[in-house]
């Protein structure tokens, strides 16, 4: 049986502190008004707060840390975290360890305060302990001089974009239209830093008591700021209203557009500020929620798109292949992948290579994320027959040379792809599996003829990303988690000297990480390969052939840029963790 842990008032008394009269004093004191022990124990004097954030330290076996002692101060790192996050929840982050990140706080008991920052901070928290009126005053004395923190996360939206005087005032009734609005102002911010955060969401999430404002970057959401609730309407109506959409109808999903200009100080450098390069587009949809409609903007930069195949994260020998596909006068190639995993920007990739004067190129897609110079592009709706199936159809009397079909999500539009295929077409499309072999059992699922699936397919791309770490503040990794080297086939002597881990600074947020790659799994159909498909043989059969014939899986792929120092190990088997534990 584990053994119970002492009170604290019992380990006080153990230390001279108090008598037993005090302490039941204190704990009727506490029960009365719904404080803690320790509180109470301060209020009436019988302890001091450090002699309490000492006891509490020995009860939950946690270190107690003296912030007034000598070298106490060069280990607090306050960059490794979100300035609101420090001072609304008065922890002191120290330097970070193998991706585990000490924190100083003050109250053990507060779990739902540590399962957040873990969350929010994407790393393994290791709880200190001081007293509350310790790390305010380190807090206070430090946050003042801290001039170098990421200027993108400093302070509340809230308070950056609307005057206090103002801010008392708003209520539904505030103009939402007047570009001097201060809702107005508030909403221009979100959508600027969002962009210069190198965001691809902003999410909007009306709640019991706030509204929520997160922001997805490198595929991970973070939490900026939270709003008060009486703004909630004028926010999700300011941006309605940029979006072109009924801001009235709150029952239905709705789905919209915005695009604005952005500063000089915002653009890349050498891009002309009056080119499209200086137009950022927005892909907003509202969504009736319990407590309001919950917003979400896609951010559409029209560089993401056009980045270069070499720098999508292809090792040579993969884009060498895959250079090879794409000029090929007929066929289909299929990029697979859950949602997310960057297959729209490799397929656009290519289409960028591909584009010429002398080639033909249609496009399918629901919806248009980024319009191409010299491209057709046609947006799948719905509502009125202008469907995938339709589409393809008519895209066929229009004698191109290449097509892409946004998604097959159906029998219909799998055949008429496949048709185009085998007429001289070359055909570029998507499918939702978790790796390339299941491709092919996921289109004879639909319906489609095991010949057709065999003759037809050229190659399969499966595809995911991963972060990588950020170039400024990255460091060699001495101890890193054999756990997740083991998920990915590193060896702890392999590993040695070649394993990078994340830090933080201010290029990355404060996060380790800047930026994401992808990783890949391409499978050629080879002739032994198609049979299979054509004798419907099983996806685990057909991936053992295809991995006899070379093709590298999703999690080696990643191993190689872990052992590069351009990611680590837990990002990879995070995001290959069903790959990772079966090989």
């Amino acid at each position: 049986m584990a053994r119970s842990r002492k009170k604290l008032g019992e380990i006080l008394q153990s230390w001279g502190v108090g008598t037993p009269e005090q302490f039941d004093q204190a704990v009727a004191k506490a029960k009365s008004s719904g404080k803690r022990i320790g509180e109470a124990l301060v209020e009436a004097g019988v302890a001091t707060e450090e002699q309490v954030a000492k006891a509490l330290a020995h009860q939950f076996a946690f270190e107690y840390v003296d912030l007034g002692s000598n070298g106490v101060a060069e280990k607090v790192d306050l960059k490794a975290m979100p300035e609101d996050l420090i001072r609304k929840h008065m922890v002191l982050p120290l330097a970070k360890s193998n991706g585990r990140l000490p924190l100083i706080i003050h109250d053990p008991l507060d779990l739902e305060l540590l399962d957040m920052l873990r969350f929010r901070l994407s790393a393994e928290v290791e709880p200190r302990l001081a007293s509350r009126t310790a790390i305010k005053k380190f807090i206070d004395a430090k946050m003042a001089a801290k001039k170098d923190a990421p200027a993108a996360m400093r302070g509340s939206l809230v308070s950056a974009s609307i005057d206090k005087s103002v801010d008392k005032s708003v209520d539904k009734s505030i103009d939402i239209s007047s570009d001097d609005a201060p809702i107005v102002r508030l909403c221009q911010k979100m959508l600027t830093e969002a962009v210069r955060m190198r965001a691809s969401d902003i999410h909007i999430e009306p709640m019991a008591d706030r509204v929520r404002l997160r922001y997805r970057i490198d595929g991970v959401c973070i939490e900026r700021d939270n709003l008060p609730k009486r703004m909630q309407n004028s926010v999700l109506s300011r941006f309605k209203l940029m979006a072109g959409v009924n801001i009235a109808e709150k029952r239905v999903p709705q789905d919209g557009r915005i695009k604005i200009k952005m500063g000089p100080e915002d653009l890349a450098p050498g891009v002309d500020p009056n080119s499209d390069q200086a137009f950022v587009d927005f892909r907003v949809s509202a969504c009736p929620a319990y407590h309001g409609e919950s917003v979400v903007l896609r951010i559409l930069r029209p560089d993401s798109v056009k980045i270069g195949l070499p720098n999508l994260g292809f090792e040579e020998d993969n884009l060498a292949v895959f250079n090879k596909i794409i000029r090929k006068p007929n066929g289909i190639f299929l990029v697979t992948g859950p949602t997310g995993s960057g297959k729209t920007t490799t397929l656009y990739s290519a289409l960028d290579v591909l584009n010429r004067p002398d080639k033909k190129i249609i496009t399918a897609e629901d919806p248009i994320e980024y319009n191409f110079r010299g491209i057709n592009q046609c947006q799948v709706r719905d509502k009125i027959g202008l469907t995938f199936s339709a589409i393809l159809k008519t895209m066929l009397r229009q004698a191109p040379n290449i097509i892409l079909v946004g998604e097959i999500r159906d029998r219909e539009v799998a055949e008429i792809a496949i048709q185009a295929a085998l007429t001289g077409h070359l055909v570029f499309s998507t499918l939702h599996t978790n790796d390339a072999p299941s491709a092919i059992t996921r289109l004879i699922d639909m319906g489609v003829k095991p010949f057709l699936v065999a003759s037809a397919i050229q190659a399969i791309l499966a595809q995911r990303l991963i972060r990588t770490l950020c170039k400024h503040c990255r460091a060699p990794d001495p101890d890193p988690n054999p756990r997740y080297l083991g998920l990915i086939g590193i060896k702890p002597d392999e590993a040695k000297g070649k394993v990078n881990q994340p830090v933080g600074c201010d290029h990355c947020v404060s996060s380790g990480y800047r930026g994401r790659k992808g990783i890949y799994e391409m499978m050629l159909m080879s002739s032994q390969i198609r049979d299979m498909a054509f004798r419907q043989e099983p996806v685990s059969k057909i991936r053992a052939v295809a991995l006899a014939a070379g093709m590298r899986p999703l999690v080696e792929d990643g191993k190689i840029k872990v052992l590069r120092g351009e990611t680590t190990a837990d990002e990879v088997a995070r995001m290959t963790q069903l790959e990772g534990l079966g090989h």
